[in-house]
C-alpha cells in the first residue's frame, strides 16, 4: 500500500489501500482498453504467516470457496467467456490469493463447462534470471533471491515443462507497461519500472501459458490464445 506499510504495521489503512488499489486498477484497464471490470469485493490476504490473513474470516483466501465460485459461476454465465485465463495451482510465488483464484476459476469453469478453452499463466525461470542479470549490470541494486528448495526447484521446474502457448505480445508493449506503472502503490519501486525499454521489450514481449483445458482440438504448442476459435 501507500508507503509500502503492511498490514500488520502500525500506519496500515485498509479502507485506504483499498480506494488507492481501485484507482489504480481503473487506470490500468483504460491502458489495456478493457471493457467490463467486475468487482467481487474481497480483501487481500496477505501471506499465511501473516497475523492479518490468519485472523480475519472477510479476506480473499479465507472466504468460503461455494461463495465465491457461485459468484464466478454466474458471471461466466452472462458472458459466456470462450477464454479463461488465471494462476496455476502455485499462484505465481504461492500467495494464497492467487491461489484462491486458481481454485475458483477451475471450479467454475468445471462447473458451467461454458469457456472453450482454460489457461494457466506461467513465466519461465530463465526470464527472472534475464532480468536480475541485465539489472546488475546497470547498477540497480537486487537482493539475493531466497535460497530456493529442492522441492521448490522441482516446482518450478514442472511448472515451466508444461508451457503450451507463448504469445508476442511486442505490438502491445507499451500498454503493457503503462499499465503496470499505473499499480504505483505496490510497483514504484519493483524491479518491472526499473527494467530499461528494450530490456523491457525482450523479457515482457511475450507472454507463456500452460493450456489446462480446451474443447477446440487445436494442436500445440500454440502462439494465440484464440487458436480454433477465430
Amino acid at each position: 500500500g501507500p508507503g509500502h506499510v503492511k498490514p500488520d504495521e502500525p500506519g496500515h489503512d485498509p479502507q485506504a489501500v483499498a480506494a488507492v488499489r481501485l484507482v489504480e486498477l481503473a487506470e490500468a484497464c483504460e491502458h489495456l482498453n478493457v471493457s467490463h471490470l467486475e468487482l467481487l469485493g474481497y480483501h487481500d490476504s496477505g501471506m499465511r504467516d501473516w497475523r492479518h490473513h490468519q485472523e480475519h474470516d472477510h479476506v480473499f483466501a479465507n472466504v468460503p470457496l461455494e461463495e465465491s465460485v457461485g459468484r464466478l459461476v454466474a458471471l461466466f454465465e452472462q458472458y459466456r467467456p470462450d477464454v479463461v485465463v488465471t494462476y496455476d495451482d502455485f499462484g505465481g510465488y504461492n500467495h494464497p490469493d492467487h491461489v484462491q483464484a486458481h481454485r475458483i476459476t477451475v471450479a467454475a469453469a468445471e462447473r458451467t463447462g461454458i469457456p472453450r478453452k482454460l489457461y494457466f499463466t506461467a513465466r519461465k525461470r530463465s526470464d527472472w534470471r534475464l532480468l536480475r542479470d541485465a539489472l546488475r549490470e546497470q547498477g540497480v541494486v537486487i537482493p539475493e533471491p531466497p535460497v530456493m528448495s529442492d522441492e521448490m526447484r522441482e516446482r518450478m521446474e514442472s511448472i515451466e515443462a508444461r508451457i503450451t502457448t507463448t504469445v508476442d505480445t511486442r505490438a502491445v508493449i507499451e500498454r503493457k507497461r503503462a499499465a503496470l506503472a499505473a499499480h504505483a502503490s505496490q510497483l514504484d519501486e519493483s524491479w518491472f519500472l526499473k527494467c530499461p525499454p528494450e530490456l523491457f521489450d525482450t523479457i515482457f514481449g511475450k507472454e507463456t501459458f500452460i493450456r489446462a483445458d480446451d474443447k477446440t482440438g487445436t494442436s500445440l504448442p500454440e502462439d494465440d490464445l484464440f487458436a480454433g476459435l477465430r
